[in-house]
């Protein structure tokens, strides 16, 4: 099957030939009109209408492969067909499983029935994978639930998490349910776990909790930590560290902007990194800012940290700008009080 952008393309560019193949027919007939190049006119036109009706019979054909392409199956079927296609489909959405749609419409188009089709797809591997819980049932001898049972035990387990507080990311996946499915685990026993897991958090030395809240941990976090260490390690290790490289920019007297700050967590900025960096920011921001308001150049804190932590380039450019269009205007010395700053190096 051709890709979305060749199918646009190819389609597009037929729709080019027939209103090329247009203006030239408009151009013969123009020339009859004015009783010039007759015998080549009336030769041509004619020529060119079968030229023209050719290409409108490709229009279709075209017209399904973007379709296809793009996934608009409803658009290549009627009747019967396209109520089964858009029953079925709206279902396994329901599943989460609209990466399916492709498979459904070839089922419909080949005769099979709503019904079928809803079996026939139970033993694809994106089925299995959506419902692997069902699958480690079957190994250890359990009934397999329905996806409506299956479905609203996920939405059980999610409850829970949710009413606990525990942080995104820990939980609330399909895939973060199957082993519990697949183990015949009840909403009921998880929602003990949970809440033995939120009494060792407030029965948790309260030094200890307070350190850990100053590294950016949250109670939640915690309790996270108590249900599941393995799986809440790497939330909690990513919240210490952005609280860290948080707090070196309120040192310096900046904004802590929580998103960006676990922006650099992630792609490994360290402690030591953004001490570095933030003094540099702290060091330059002010004098930056003013040439940016002399010269028409936004500059900002997050516009330092770009080009100091993330080797932003159109950044760089710019501060060499504004500092080339200083020291053009002072004769080549940019003063005591911006030393320094001609450097683009970064904390990293």
């Amino acid at each position: 099957m051709a890709t979305a952008e060749s199918a646009q393309a190819a389609y597009d560019a037929l729709q080019q030939k027939i209103a090329a193949t247009n203006r030239s027919i408009k151009y013969f007939m123009d020339q009859l009109k004015a009783h010039k190049n007759h015998a080549q006119a009336v030769k041509m036109i004619p020529a060119l209408k079968a030229q023209i009706e050719a290409y409108r019979k490709q229009i279709p054909g075209l017209q399904n492969s973007v379709w296809e392409a793009t996934g608009q199956y409803d658009k290549l079927l009627t009747g019967d067909s396209r109520d089964a296609f858009m029953a079925v489909n709206a279902l396994f959405k329901n599943y989460a499983l609209g990466s399916l749609a492709g498979k459904i419409y070839e089922y419909v188009k080949n005769g099979y029935s709503a019904y079928t089709s809803s079996i026939l797809l139970q033993d694809t591997q994106e089925y299995k994978q959506r419902f692997q819980g069902n699958e480690a049932r079957k190994a250890a001898g359990l009934p397999v639930l329905s996806p409506a049972e299956y479905l609203a035990t996920e939405a059980s387990y999610r409850q829970i998490m949710q009413s606990a507080g525990l942080p995104s990311g820990f939980y609330d996946q399909p895939s973060d349910f199957s082993t519990w499915i697949g183990k015949n685990v009840s909403p009921s026993e998880i929602e003990g776990r949970v809440d033995m897991a939120t009494q060792a958090t407030v029965l948790a030395n309260p030094s200890y909790r307070k350190a850990l809240n100053q590294m950016g941990i949250s109670n939640d976090q915690l309790t996270a930590y108590f249900l599941d260490p393995n799986k809440a390690l790497p939330i909690l290790q990513k919240s210490a560290a952005t609280a860290q490289i948080g707090a070196e920019a309120l040192q310096q007297g900046l904004t802590f902007d929580t998103s960006y700050a676990e922006t650099l967590a992630t792609s490994g900025v360290t402690r030591d990194q953004a001490q570095t960096g933030y003094s540099q920011v702290s060091a330059e921001l002010n004098t930056l800012h003013g040439l940016g308001q002399v010269y028409g150049e936004e500059w900002n804190q997050r516009t330092s940290e770009e080009a100091i932590f993330q080797g932003s380039g159109e950044a760089i450019k710019k501060k060499g700008r504004l500092l080339s269009q200083e020291r053009g205007a002072f004769g080549g010395s940019t003063g005591g009080a911006r030393g320094g700053l001609s450097s683009g190096g970064g904390a990293r």
